[in-house]
């Protein structure tokens, strides 16, 4: 049985425990508002960038000049993942159910005899994916230096991917991260991004507006389309951002409670163990004096 000394050192290391989970609570919360509001503020512009691309490419498609990043290679035999997580854990299942969303998809498709290969974008999904796929890893980009997220952070990253499709690695790319909707809810996603899909227009959208362009619709899209994929990274990576926050903020909370009813069980069974010593003493002595 531990003794009274050791109680109050593990009483007091499990508040000081509390003190730290309570202090990042509060810290994740206070970056969740900024976080947040800079995903919020990035869907609308994404969502329309896709909208308009989405138009000119239904367009474009079956043309013998579109570009590669919207007709692709015409294969889909070697898959690139480009997988974002967090360079930090102590946020519960986030990085976790990002990376699980994109083992099972990998799986899948090695089971059906294609390639997959591994573009990493943040320490928490490489340290955990490198257990499975190491040597199908090609690169690895950590954004823990980064104070403020930028769209120049997504627009390198976007660079070395276009980079490697120009090159022949892979025909497919898909993008997988955590869409933020909640403090207590984050939906990982996985959305193709090279070749570009385009969405066909809903049944009840009525007769398609028709619009000429200048220059052509190819050389529209060639500018385009690497812009596209850098702005889609970006809201991925900024959506990351406040599912990251919000996902630390719930788990040190969860945390802070545990810790609290640690604490409350650990001074019940020291109160119970120190009055049971005292009560012991007590008949020793009184046990003494009537012997005497």
């Amino acid at each position: 049985m531990a003794s009274l000394k050791d109680m109050r050192v593990r009483i007091a290391s499990t508040k000081a425990t509390q003190k730290i989970t309570k202090a990042m609570q509060m810290v994740a919360a206070s970056k969740l508002r900024r976080a947040q509001s800079a995903a919020e503020a990035a869907r609308p512009y994404a969502e329309k960038m896709d909208a308009v691309i989405s138009n000119i490419a239904s367009a474009a498609a079956g043309s013998p000049g579109a570009p590669a990043l919207l007709a692709g290679t015409g294969k889909d035999q070697v898959h690139l993942f480009l997988v974002c997580t967090g360079e930090r854990g102590l946020s519960g299942a986030f990085n976790s159910s990002i990376v699980r969303l994109a083992r099972e998809r990998a799986l899948a498709l090695m089971n059906q005899g294609k390639e997959v290969k591994f573009f990493c974008v943040g320490r928490k999904g490489f340290e955990q994916l490198r257990r499975n796929f190491e040597r199908q890893i090609v690169e690895n980009v950590e954004l823990r230096s980064v104070r403020q997220l930028g769209f120049v952070n997504a627009e390198d990253i976007a660079k070395k991917v276009i980079a490697r499709f120009d090159a022949g690695e892979f025909d497919v790319c898909t993008l997988f991260y955590s869409r933020f909707k909640s403090v207590i809810s984050q939906i990982p996603t996985a959305q193709q991004i090279i070749p570009l899909v385009v969405e066909a227009p809903a049944a009840n959208a009525g007769p398609a507006t028709s619009y000429e362009y200048e220059p052509e619709e190819d050389e529209i899209l060639s500018g385009l389309l690497p812009r596209n994929l850098a702005v889609q990274i970006f809201r991925a990576l900024l959506e990351n951002n406040a599912s990251f926050y919000g996902a630390q903020m719930s788990a040190m909370d969860n945390a802070t409670r545990n810790a609290g009813d640690m604490i409350r069980k650990q001074t019940l069974i020291y109160n119970r163990t120190r009055q049971a010593m005292i009560t012991k003493e007590l008949i020793e002595i009184i046990s003494g004096a009537e012997a005497l």
